[in-house]
């Protein structure tokens, strides 16, 4: 019999995946910050703040759990842009890669949606994240009108290149 137990599927948002969108998020915002209004906003209604408005959320899954989720939100539409956002991975399946998987996924689905460029707000303790992002081809850029009060690195991939 052929175990496939740790492979990794990445999957497009499913209401049935709102409880966890919010629980992975919320579960590495608190190991490090503090959750804000902004957060909430997000994760509480991924559908009408997310989805509804151009933007998608996936889902890494092992053994069928949700264990890892990124959401592409749309930030502007001239030229169009997206934000990568709320990547989260649980502590129990970090090491395999998925938040690479994650965002090489959306990068890959902005792409293909002629964006020209993905932008992300993050914060230097995430010395990890940040790696990761750099693999992905993001470059370091000044900060403005940041996000979240947690913010202060900010960073770009363009897609135009």
């Amino acid at each position: 019999m052929n175990d496939n137990n740790n492979e990794v599927k990445i999957v497009a948002y499913e209401p049935q995946y709102k409880g966890a969108f919010k629980a992975l998020n919320e579960e590495w915002i608190k190991t490090f910050f503090v959750m804000e209004a902004s957060d909430y906003k997000l994760l509480d209604n991924p559908e009408e703040h997310i989805l509804n408005k151009g933007g998608h959320i996936v889902f890494a899954l092992l053994n069928n759990e949700a264990v890892g989720t990124c959401a592409l939100v749309k930030a502007k539409e001239k030229p169009l842009t997206f934000e990568l956002s709320k990547m989260a991975v649980s502590p129990k399946a970090q090491g395999k890669k998925i938040g690479y998987l994650l965002g090489a996924t959306l990068v890959d689905l902005a792409r293909g949606l002629n964006a020209e460029k993905v932008v992300l707000e993050t914060n230097s303790v995430l010395v990890p994240a940040i790696k990761l992002y750099e693999k992905l081809g993001f470059k370091h850029v000044p900060i403005v009108a940041a996000g979240y009060d947690r913010v202060d690195v900010q960073m770009e991939l363009d897609l135009k290149i």
